[in-house]
């Protein structure tokens, strides 16, 4: 899994050219504007933005800052406070730039990337000098930048106060904490103290409003699994309620999915510190997929370290994101969007617009067991209408995600497929209106993914794969030109699947429709506005992990 916070692979850099982006949902959601978001891309559009007229009470104003770390160059290397202080308080400057220059427009909650403030690949003593110490939320009530003296080694917490008060904005950043713990604490580690991967909360008052201690760690040395994890929701008096986690938790159920089983809370902030890794999991398109999948904005800011393959941040909403992917410069960027308070959502057949196109009827047709088309186990016959059939295609395995997919090649203008894998199959109809000199594949994984994380996954996905041979089925792309109109879905046996969409140039869009139909999850998508590289619907069994 393709995240900060260790050692993982080095990725390629790759060749998509800078984005920053706005997008919307297609046909009639256009005019949905209200319900999503006004960007202002800072540092790379001039001119000053048009505020969009809009009531308070139903919009925010949120920031992201993807933040170009400046890292010790000797992570192993045991140095004192004083110097570990020096370092982090050079990117605690950067960071009160940005909240200063959020403040001018108006931003109400502000969100900092995981690794920010001390950067990462430290060993349990070595990151010792760089901690804070961290009170309970619950049983303190403290405002640092007020109250300076009240613990020691406080500084970063101070500054984070401080900065939250003179921009008067919440505010959400990450850093390493420690708690004293006793030997009998059966979990007290051997040296007498937790250390912790923590997300901290200001209010707009300066005021400690929460802490989040991430649980699913990765290959993080220098810090503990909370014995219980944390499921933190705090409330804001400008949007109510904020779910909050970190990183590679996005991809388990605790706590991510257990926060969102409260209704109330529809907005999400996340701190990231995470490393391209396509087909599938790219920063930005696990965040949209989120939003989507649960129907909630997501505030995501990633660290900005195009080395590392590390860049990918966005405020996103169901029908529409604002985000910024650059692999070209190393600068950080800073996004700010206004949110609506109550997210409209896509997933469901409600979503239709308009007049239904014939794939779509071909779709429903399929999936009520049309009468001329006999499924056996890898391929379809259908008598009639065989324009919407193809010859059976070669099945091949490749490598993608480090997972052995089964693939069929997607060939012609226009096709129907099914490809299969233990209890899943994928099904894909399709139209072309040109073709390219290109190869796609539609593929199926479904078991137990073991490499950097252990975690069971459902996947139905049509990729660009990075060659004409069927072994770059797999390989990681990020410009294409083939335009496709789809409809892509699979017999899930989860309900929670996350609908990625990506596009030539690392680009996002809306799917048309998405949802449930039979018993089947699908997604639907036509008028790409650019070459399609990745279409997935990708599922979590969270309980087979």
């Amino acid at each position: 899994v393709p995240e900060g916070g260790g050692t993982s692979r080095r990725l390629r850099p790759m060749p998509s050219r800078f984005m920053v982006c706005i997008m919307s949902g297609a046909g009639s959601q256009l005019a949905l504007f209200l319900f999503g978001c006004y960007v202002v891309a800072l540092g790379v559009h001039t001119e000053e933005p048009r505020v969009a007229q809009h009531s308070e009470a139903e919009h925010y104003v949120a920031a992201v800052y993807e933040h170009q770390s400046i890292f010790t160059p000797s992570p192993l290397a045991l140095v004192g406070r004083k110097q570990a202080l020096d370092l982090m308080n050079q990117n605690l400057d950067i960071y009160e730039q940005q909240v200063m220059t959020a403040a001018q427009k108006g931003v109400q909650i502000i969100v900092f990337p995981e690794d920010g403030i001390h950067g990462f690949n430290f060993t349990r003593t070595s990151v010792y000098p760089f901690l804070d110490f961290m009170p309970s939320p619950q049983l303190v009530r403290w405002n640092p930048c007020l109250e300076p003296h009240r613990f020691n080694d406080t500084e970063v917490l101070q500054r984070l106060s401080c900065m939250a008060i003179k921009g008067n904005m919440f505010l959400v950043a990450n850093l390493g904490t420690k708690q004293p713990c006793h030997n009998n604490d059966p979990g007290c580690p051997h040296d007498g103290r937790y250390q912790f991967n923590t997300n901290v909360v200001f209010s707009n008052n300066g005021t400690l409003v929460d802490r989040y201690r991430k649980h699913n760690l990765y290959f993080e040395a220098a810090f503990d699994t909370p014995l219980k994890v944390d499921h933190i929701i705090f409330d804001t008096p400008f949007a109510g309620k904020f779910g909050i986690f970190t990183c590679f938790d996005i991809l388990f159920f605790d706590p991510a999915i257990r926060l969102l089983r409260d209704s109330e809370v529809k907005h999400v902030v996340y701190p990231t510190a995470w490393m391209n890794q396509l087909p599938l999991l790219a920063a930005i398109q696990i965040q949209r997929a989120f939003a989507v999948a649960f129907g909630i904005n997501l505030l995501a800011a990633n660290i900005h370290h195009p080395s590392l393959g590390m860049t990918g941040s966005g405020i996103h909403s169901p029908r529409k994101s604002f985000w910024h992917h650059d692999m070209e410069n190393a600068t950080g960027h800073l996004i700010i969007a206004q949110v609506a308070r109550n997210p409209l959502g896509l997933i469901g057949p409600e979503n239709a617009t308009g007049k239904m196109n014939p794939s779509r009827s071909k779709f429903l047709e399929i999936l009520a067991g049309d009468p001329y088309c006999e499924k056996d186990a890898q391929e379809v016959h259908c008598d009639g209408a065989t324009k919407w059939n193809m010859n059976t295609p070669p099945v091949f395995h490749s490598e993608m995600m480090y997972d052995n997919f089964t693939l069929v090649p997607v060939w012609g203008k226009e096709g129907y497929l099914r490809v299969c894998a233990n209890g899943l199959c994928c099904y894909l109809l399709y139209q072309r209106p040109t073709l390219s000199k290109e190869l796609y594949a539609l593929g199926v994984f479904d078991g137990l993914h073991t490499v950097h994380g252990t975690y069971y996954v459902q996947v139905c996905a049509l990729v660009k794969c990075g060659g004409l041979g069927f072994n770059t089925c797999g390989q990681e792309i990020t410009e294409a030109t083939g335009i496709f109109e789809f409809h892509l879905w699979g017999n899930f046996s989860t309900s929670y699947i996350f609908p990625l969409l990506l596009t030539s140039g690392m680009s996002l869009e809306t799917p048309d429709q998405l949802g449930w139909e039979n018993d089947y999850s699908f997604l639907s998508k036509s008028g790409l506005s650019s070459g399609l590289v990745t279409a997935a619907l990708y599922g979590r069994l969270y309980e087979r992990d």
